[in-house]
């Protein structure tokens, strides 16, 4: 096979940036191990920055999400003893943010691909990238047990933080940064309308987290041990540690129900450099990682897909390679900005093991800062809906 542009991932970050290169005239093939069912079953994120939120629309992704989606002026924070606090994004910047499932949005982009006839080739196994600082760089892999091959001009690694695309960079070229946190986040999906607001708690017992995916379909979350194991905590049991960990009047308005997912996430933050070799980009979880508490990781890969699909379309619209030449340093300096962004509200909101009095009064202290500067709350509003593209 021959095409422009060898995607290798299909979740939304290698979907996305193939249906907006036919948008714009580029081909592409994306390739994915998994089939599409086990795609659209992965449980992930659900909050989008403003900046997403247009680029979608932009795309003509927008519908259903509009129609669908619940936005919002930013989340809470409910701290014990505390009053409730709101990360206001509409009063400091004027831009409201959207709940719209991952799940939702893959949905969409492979309606898209499939409307416009775009190659998505699922089940494809054993993909190894080749000659990647050529100007001939070819991908090979087996389908259904027989080897193909699709040579390209340019490879995007979209396969996220186990695939082969990180892997082809040469081990002396590449720097990785690595924060591992002593806890992880015991998560349930339940069919009841979600808590109103997205609610982040800090409590003596532990962090917690009221999201939602869509008006019937709530997300709820529980820091947890590094050990924990799914079959100890049954859906009672759960349900009772969240409320514990949760002011009374929000304690009053969940309404609970048998879950229909239950993992458990371990944190961690990574950085990849650099995201670009020869002719394969890194975007998305193949070059990044950050903890789920800042809401950054899908939003991360979208914007990666922004600058990545500018870039290819500048080279075969005008055959300037300008954008593809600075695409990792423009990419790595957002991506920098809410990996900061996403370790400081985990180190906020987090209770830590081992940690001393002082620490925990410096973080009582950080968050009276925050509830008394108008500035600190702008600065965190400003991050927190997403640094412009």
């Amino acid at each position: 096979m021959r095409t422009q542009v060898a995607i290798v991932g299909g979740g939304p970050a290698g979907l996305l940036l193939s249906h907006i290169l036919d948008r714009n005239g580029v081909d592409s093939i994306v390739l994915e191990r998994q089939t599409r069912a086990h795609v659209l079953e992965r449980i992930r994120a659900g909050v989008l920055e403003a900046g997403t939120v247009a680029l979608l629309r932009d795309v003509g992704l927008g519908e259903r999400m509009d129609r669908e989606g619940h936005p919002h002026d930013g989340s809470s924070i409910a701290w014990e003893n505390r009053p409730r606090f709101l990360i206001d994004t509409k009063k400091y910047t004027g831009k409201p943010m959207m709940a719209y499932g991952q799940t939702n949005i893959t949905e969409d982009l492979y309606a898209a691909r499939d409307a416009a006839g775009g190659q998505v080739i699922d089940e494809a196994a054993n993909v190894q990238l080749h000659d990647l600082t050529s100007t001939k760089p070819y991908v090979t892999f087996e389908k259904a047990g027989a080897a193909q091959r699709i040579d390209c001009d340019y490879v995007a690694g979209c396969d996220g933080s186990h695939g082969v695309s990180r892997a082809a960079i040469p081990a002396r070229l590449m720097k990785t940064f690595e924060k591992s946190y002593p806890f992880g986040w015991l998560g349930i999906m339940s069919e009841t309308p979600p808590y109103p607001e997205i609610c982040y708690c800090y409590h003596s017992r532990g962090f917690a987290l009221a999201s939602q995916r869509n008006p019937m379909l709530s997300r709820y979350y529980i820091q947890c041990d590094l050990d924990t194991r799914l079959e100890d905590w049954p859906d009672d049991r759960f349900w009772e540690e969240f409320k514990a960990r949760c002011p009374q009047d929000m304690v009053d308005a969940i309404v609970t129900g048998p879950s229909i997912e239950k993992s458990i996430a371990p944190l961690r933050s990574f950085v990849s450099e650099p995201m670009r070799y020869g002719r394969l980009f890194l975007a998305g979880d193949a070059a990044h990682i950050v903890p789920p508490t800042g809401a950054k990781g899908l939003n991360l890969a979208v914007s990666d897909v922004f600058y990545l699909s500018r870039a290819l379309t500048e080279a075969y619209r005008y055959n300037k390679t300008d954008y593809l030449d600075s695409y990792a340093d423009t990419a790595l300096r957002r991506v920098w900005g809410a990996a900061r962004m996403s370790w400081w509200l985990t180190m906020l909101l987090h209770r830590f093991p081992d940690e001393t009095p002082f620490e925990e009064r410096m973080r009582l202290n950080q968050f009276d800062y925050l509830l008394a500067s108008e500035h600190a709350q702008a600065s965190l509003a400003e991050q927190y809906v997403g640094l412009p593209y």
